[in-house]
């Protein structure tokens, strides 16, 4: 497949992913070179999940949606969705960003990723570490 020659390498793309079982699809609209958070926190930790933060817009749910359930815990904000048939979270509705989502990355196809930086993320001190978000 050839690239139009005006895009750069870099130019943001569409990004396909999904569960572990293939039921739930999903597309993100990202750069190529992919800046993902490694969260510390007790969810994060423990699913290994990177976080590639974006808006509701550069989000597309392609099918699963009856396949997901939703878990919630603490302030109830974070909407953790994962499919109901092989368990894994490839997205959900962060605390910190409720109006957008936030895609696991080791769930998207890698033939679109140029590249990945991973920055770490004080999640078990996450009312302190909250406004560092906002900086990107």
């Amino acid at each position: 497949m050839e690239r139009d020659a005006g895009l750069s390498d870099a130019a943001p793309c569409w990004h396909a992913g999904a569960c572990h079982c293939g039921r739930v699809r999903i597309e993100v609209f990202a750069p190529r070179r992919l800046e993902l958070l490694e969260c510390n926190c007790t969810m994060c930790a423990r699913s290994a999940y990177l976080h590639l933060i974006v808006c509701a817009a550069d989000f597309r749910l392609l099918s699963g949606a009856d396949d997901l359930a939703e878990y919630a815990f603490g302030t109830g904000v974070a909407k953790h969705r994962f499919c109901r048939r092989c368990g894994v979270k490839s997205f959900y509705v962060p605390r910190s960003h409720p109006d957008g989502y936030s895609v696991n990355a080791r769930c998207l196809d890698r033939a679109t990723i140029d590249s990945i930086t991973v920055r770490p993320f004080d999640g078990r001190n996450w009312e302190s570490a909250r406004s560092a978000l906002d900086a990107r």
